[in-house]
């Protein structure tokens, strides 16, 4: 299984809301994304940059590529857009992040 992180950008004042939706994140997504291979997903807020990290463990038959086609991927990325830094199509600014240490 292959970790990947980024890191995404919130927006100032916005944490409680992302949080809320967060917490309450519907169930269609949450199998479409275990249905593409991803596991043991986190995020985190660093608060004093409002930067988001992420990462999550997927699987290597995964079919993450083809999460952006999916009507509840867009749906969410338009549902998240006003709350952090987002791309034309409302997927978030998102910088993928290098490995540089890992204890086993």
């Amino acid at each position: 299984m292959e970790t990947l992180a980024f890191r995404m950008t919130l927006k100032s004042g916005m944490r409680d809301e992302y949080e809320r939706r967060h917490r309450e994140i519907w169930p269609e997504l949450a199998e479409a994304l275990r249905a593409a291979g991803i596991r043991d997903y986190w995020i985190f807020l660093d608060e004093s940059t409002g930067h988001l990290f992420a990462t999550f463990k997927r699987e290597e038959s995964h079919s993450t590529d083809a999460l952006p086609t999916l009507p509840v991927m867009r749906k969410w990325w338009d549902y998240m857009a006003e709350l952090m830094a987002t791309n034309p199509d409302n997927s978030p600014v998102s910088t993928p992040l290098v490995p540089v240490f890992h204890l086993p």
